[in-house]
Formats: C-alpha cells, sequence, structure tokens
C-alpha cells in the first residue's frame, strides 16, 4: 500500500447510509486527499468521491418477500463486489449498516484477507442475535453509533468502539423559515403538519394513504392545516393537488411543522433531533410481519424510544396503525399540551444522549489506525 493513497471498498445500500458515507468519504480525505473508494453508495458519496458499482436506488430493498423477489439481482451484485474486491485488493472494506448484505460480503471476502471496517452496526439486540458470529468470525473492527450498543456488543465479546450518533453534529435546513413559506405559500398563522412516509417505493405505497386520510380527519379540527409531504429522490407521489411536497430541503419540512407524522426509520429521530413531536408508524407486507413478530426483540419500533429506553414517542405498528390511532395520538400534539410538552422534554434527554460533534472524524481516525 502507498500510505499516502489508501484504497477502501465501501458499501452503503440505503440513503442514510449513502448520507453518512459521504461524510465519512471526506473526513478520510482531509488526511489522505489521494486516497480512493470504490463500491456502492448513492449521489453524496459520489460528489465526495465514490467511484460507484450500484446505486443505493438499486439497492434499498426492505421487507422478507421483497428481498426474495430481487435475489437474482442481488446474487449478481454480491458476485461483482467481490470480482471488484479481488482485482482492486483495497486496503480496507467498509461497511455501512446494510446488514443482509454487508454480513454476508464479509463472510466471503475472508478467503482474501482484507480487513473489514463496520460502521454504523445491524441492530443484533433487536433480532437476529445469532449474526454475532459474523463479527466474531469475519470483521477486525467495529464502531457503534448508539449509546446503549457498546456494552451490548461487548458483553458478547465483540470489542466496540462508540464514536458517538451523527446527529449529534446537527441537522441544519438549508433554507429560513421566511423562505421556506414564501416557497409554499404559507401564512404565518398556518399549522403546518409534515408526512414523511418513508424513503423506499414500498413504504410510501403502504403508509401515505393512510397518512393522508388521517391528515384530511384532523383538518376538520385544527383550523389552517397545511400538509407538507417529505419526497425522497427515488420514489414517486400521487397526492391531491392541495397537498405540499418538499424533495429539496427535507429537514426545512421537518424543522417548521408542527408535528408529523412518520414512517418508523431514521426520520423519527430525526424530527426528534429537530424538536418535532411526531406519531411513528410502520406496516409491512403480511408475511413479513409474521416473520418480523416472531424474531424481533425489541420493546419498541421507534429509535427515539429504543434511545430513551421508554415511551417518548406513540408508535403504531401493522394493524394499530391506522386512522383512529394515529389521529388520536396527532392531535394533542398540534396545539400547546401537556402531552406536547412531555414529549419535547424527552426528545431532549435523547439529544443529550447521542454524544459529542466529531463523529465522522472519529471514525475516519479509527479507520486509518488500522490501515
Amino acid at each position: 500500500m502507498n500510505k499516502d493513497s489508501p484504497r477502501f471498498f465501501i458499501v452503503a445500500g440505503e440513503q442514510s447510509g449513502d448520507l453518512h458515507g459521504s461524510k465519512l468519504i471526506d473526513s478520510i480525505k482531509k488526511q489522505y486527499p489521494n486516497s480512493t473508494f470504490i463500491g456502492h453508495g448513492g449521489d453524496r458519496m459520489i460528489s465526495s468521491g465514490l467511484e460507484v458499482m450500484h446505486h443505493v436506488n438499486d439497492l434499498a430493498i426492505m421487507g422478507f418477500t421483497e428481498v426474495v423477489k430481487h435475489l437474482p439481482f442481488m446474487i449478481n451484485v454480491m458476485g461483482e463486489s467481490l470480482e471488484k474486491i479481488k482485482l482492486i485488493r483495497p486496503d480496507r472494506i467498509i461497511l455501512i449498516d446494510y446488514p443482509g448484505f454487508n454480513l454476508r460480503l464479509a463472510k466471503n471476502c475472508r478467503p482474501h484477507g482484507i480487513p473489514i471496517s463496520y460502521f454504523i452496526m445491524p441492530q443484533l439486540w433487536a433480532w437476529k442475535e445469532n449474526r454475532k458470529k459474523y463479527f466474531h468470525r469475519y470483521i477486525d473492527q467495529s464502531l457503534s453509533i448508539f449509546p446503549f450498543e457498546q456494552e451490548w456488543f461487548e458483553k458478547r465479546d465483540i470489542p466496540t468502539n462508540y464514536v458517538g450518533h451523527p446527529f449529534s453534529e446537527g441537522l441544519i435546513p438549508k433554507t429560513d423559515k421566511k423562505n421556506f413559506y414564501l416557497k409554499h405559500n404559507l401564512k404565518e398563522d398556518d399549522t403546518l403538519l409534515a408526512i414523511i412516509p418513508g424513503s423506499r417505493q414500498q413504504e410510501v405505497d403502504r403508509h401515505l394513504s393512510l397518512y393522508l386520510k388521517c391528515a384530511n380527519e384532523i383538518g376538520e379540527t385544527i383550523e389552517n392545516l397545511k400538509v407538507i409531504i417529505t419526497k425522497a429522490d427515488n420514489v414517486s407521489l400521487n397526492v391531491p393537488d392541495d397537498v405540499l411536497i418538499e424533495d429539496e430541503d427535507i429537514y426545512a419540512a421537518m424543522q417548521y411543522a408542527k408535528a408529523a407524522i412518520t414512517t418508523s426509520g431514521t426520520a423519527s429521530l430525526e424530527c426528534a433531533i429537530m424538536d418535532t413531536p411526531e406519531v411513528v408508524c410502520y406496516k409491512l407486507s403480511s408475511m413479513s410481519y409474521l416473520i418480523s413478530s416472531l424474531v424481533n426483540k425489541a420493546p419498541y419500533i421507534s429509535m427515539v424510544n429504543l434511545i430513551a429506553g421508554r415511551i417518548i414517542v406513540p408508535e403504531f405498528l401493522q394493524y394499530k396503525a391506522n386512522q383512529r390511532s394515529i389521529c388520536d395520538s396527532l392531535l394533542p400534539l398540534l396545539k400547546e399540551t401537556v402531552e406536547r410538552k412531555n414529549m419535547l422534554d424527552g426528545m431532549s434527554q435523547v439529544r443529550r444522549s447521542l454524544g459529542i460533534p466529531g463523529v465522522y472524524d472519529r471514525t475516519a481516525d479509527a479507520i486509518l489506525s488500522r490501515i
């Protein structure tokens, strides 16, 4: 290896991983400007210098039945990845979240003897604890972002470095409130409800119509209610003309909303970071839910509640995610109520537990110390 030009094979399979991957690439390049990155990611990682093989838009597959349907494609991606790794002989492989693919890649790379760092570890404390064997056998560096994870993994003989959560860096909208309101023709006395239906098309298809029904019902009670939907790049929406859509500055929609209906995932924690009260939901296909209910050991579906160790935000899974439950929980959050105040207090607690800024630099230091 040329010490001044380390080479990395890096994999992110989802939009959130693309964001974290781009910032990690930037931090590594601050120390090694001539470092190179090849692998799978999205637009942000490409902008940071990734030579991309497959885009996250093609890799973001969720649910058991969906994975089976896309299995031939994913087998091809695995084969191409291994061929590229054998060809370029990277100094280190960096895996970001996306455990269904990344853990198998780690196993398949063992014959090549290339060390592997795992950043944003799989949620083995929720389900598939038996996957810990992958960390024992194939992964030599584990980098955790949740405060409770280090103890959990180390109790299972997996040395783990807690680097802090990326959201400790802060989440800042690109647009100030005045210009955001001008963009969407909003008035100062409008009450803005954000609908965050998910970053995958299948999530949007399962959740959006329910969320819109809830918004219509709440609009009969809350005067001047305006609804804005956050749209990921890789999804399409079919919504009424009076519903606003924000696809350029999703953080602005979150920040300036009075409350949100959120599909469980990274967005639920983003809302907490931005002090936006929310109701969190998730619906799976019937088969995926059946399998998940048998293996999932986590007490909550929202990362906000998992970090706090208690219910901070109302959460509804599968059949419990219905119009009555969502509306009853959401309505108090759109007014100055005790429920709203208690939730904001809980979100403040969660923010304080995420560590201090500098996560990507600390992660880069940890990875570079191994090359």
